[in-house]
């Protein structure tokens, strides 16, 4: 018998292109004001259950029924029409999508995006509208909203993005609010300010949300129930706490138990000294004030008067907020944007001169945050990986060359027995977690003695993200490998990290080994990130 109270019920939902199954005829519902998690790896069929529930899974077929108690009485979604299903779209439901940079219009004002939706929806005049959306922003916690509302938002940092969204979507009061992965790309405390606001205007406007999430961490935080999605089908349904407490699926538990693991090689005492940078400064010009910035620019100091040490076989973590200098911090590191202050690898410097720092750059090698968009689309994995190699070993034959890539590609678990024809495919053939292992064999191939990591698996989900990182685990404790670690996780930094950097405003605010700073913190700032991480 139906509960009648159930402002969602989605039963045999089926979502399938070209004839293949994504979504398998999944049942849930939604009350009034509740907060359900539907969780899951990426692929697992989470966001297209989504999309299809508003009608954006274009040239998929969908079918089943999801019955939604609109202010026009109940309404099957599946079965409207595109000008029907359009007036509920942002009015009775409304979505915040994962990446706001992309989903936000570039050549608009944050104000007048928000503005549009209320003149469409709502009828208000422009002035009226733009009024109300200067409202919102501030309601979203947006400092200085009249200013921000003219701001575009390449202009507004990742969290200030994403409040701009939510603020979208709440334009209209809707009873229902779809967040696909909100807080995935922000940092720690940005992560916590995001989830402190939904669950507050949630609570204050008593909408249901339906969030959309790898991390079971914000479950935990946020939802009160929570349904499980693997290839496509709901393996398991149930509240927050029996779910954690007791999962009864396998593939929950194992989800509960992708938290990274520490394993750590000890450090040799007399281990050769890799990296010594001192007294580094990072700075980027900024326009003056008034009339005195059309003649002169000031200076942003992005890093200011860093020191570290880094040996052989050992990871220096460093922690801090978006914009607190981190990976001004890496690409001095790399040689790659100018700096004041010295940088020695192996006891040479940097010299800023492409001729002279060519050996330096064979022996510190990076692996980006993104392997999507730090792969170049148009090369296969052979031109992919072995491109260093064309710079730094230019003498090698093909043959050789191709030895050495697939020699690489063995060692990170990329080999021709698990992928057959592996060199000749592209980036988009793979899933995130193998590109992921793409860039560490292309980072491998020239073996250098330190790698970069920044943010090597926050594009990630849990289960992909713990193979990535017990890659890079075994990677060093074989290779003697140095890491210099860049991270908003603090997880990541307690499994793999000896010594530990905090940063805060381009300063090195706190610095000492992984378990003396984590478990004892001296700095506030060191002690408010990891609150924000528990």
């Amino acid at each position: 018998m139906r509960k009648p109270t159930a402002l969602l019920r989605v039963e045999g939902l089926q979502v399938a292109f070209d004839g293949r199954e994504v979504v398998r005829g999944i049942h849930f519902d939604i009350q009034p004001g509740e907060k359900l998690a539907l969780v899951g790896e990426s692929g697992s069929g989470k966001t297209i259950t989504a999309l299809s529930l508003l009608g954006l899974t274009q040239g998929a077929s969908v079918t089943g029924r999801a019955d939604f108690a609109s202010g026009k009485g109940s309404v099957d979604l599946l079965a409207l029409p595109e000008r029907q299903l359009r007036g509920i779209r942002g009015q009775d439901i409304a979505m915040v999508f994962q990446e706001p940079m992309t989903a936000l219009n570039p050549v608009f004002t944050i104000g007048s995006q928000i503005a549009e939706v209320l003149e469409e929806k709502q009828g208000l005049a422009p002035k009226e509208s733009a009024r109300a959306a200067i409202e919102l922003i501030a309601e979203t916690g947006i400092d200085d909203p009249v200013r921000r509302a003219n701001a575009y938002p390449h202009q507004l940092s990742g969290g200030q993005r994403q409040r701009a969204m939510i603020a979208m979507a709440l334009a209209c009061a809707p009873k229902l609010l779809l967040a696909d992965e909100p807080t995935t790309a922000l940092d720690v405390s940005v992560r916590q300010q995001i989830l402190d606001l939904l669950t507050d205007l949630q609570r204050r406007k008593g909408m249901a949300v339906l969030l959309i999430t790898h991390d079971l961490h914000l479950v935990r935080k946020f939802a009160d129930r929570v349904a499980v999605m693997e290839k496509g089908e709901i393996v398991e349904q149930g509240t927050v706490a029996e779910a954690f407490s007791k999962p009864q699926h396998a593939y929950t538990r194992q989800l509960l138990n992708s938290l990274p693991v520490r394993d750590v090689p000890s450090v040799a005492s007399d281990a050769p000294l890799l990296l010594d940078a001192k007294a580094v400064n990072v700075t980027y010009p900024i326009p003056k004030p008034g009339f005195r910035g059309w003649f002169s620019s000031g200076l942003f100091f992005a890093v200011r008067s860093a020191n570290f040490l880094l040996h052989r076989g050992e990871t220096l973590g460093i922690v801090g907020e978006s914009g607190s200098g981190k990976s001004s911090l890496a690409l001095a590191t790399l040689g790659l944007t100018a700096f004041e202050g010295t940088v020695q690898v192996g006891g040479a410097p940097w010299s800023g001169k492409a001729a002279r720092d060519v050996a330096l750059r064979k022996q510190v090698q990076v692996v980006f945050q993104d392997p999507f968009s730090s792969l170049s689309p148009r090369m296969t994995v052979e031109e992919l990986v072995g491109e260093g190699l064309d710079v730094h070993m230019p003498g090698l034959s093909v043959e050789s060359r191709r030895e050495r890539v697939s020699q690489v590609l063995e060692v990170v678990g990329m080999g021709e027995q698990q992928f057959p024809a592996v060199l000749q495919r592209y980036p988009h053939q793979f899933s995130g977690g193998q590109r992921q292992r793409l860039a560490i064999a292309r980072a491998l191939v020239l073996e250098p003695s330190v790698i970069v990591l920044d943010e090597p698996t926050s594009a990630l989900d849990v289960t992909m993200a713990l193979q990535v990182l017990r890659l890079l685990q075994s990677l060093q404790r074989e290779r003697g490998l140095a890491y210099l670690l860049i991270t908003h996780d603090v997880a990541v930094i307690r499994a793999m990290a000896h010594r530990v950097l905090v940063m805060q405003g381009g300063e090195i605010v706190e610095s000492g080994n992984v378990d003396a700073v984590l478990e004892a913190p001296a700095h506030p700032y060191t002690a408010k990130l990891l609150a924000a991480s528990a």
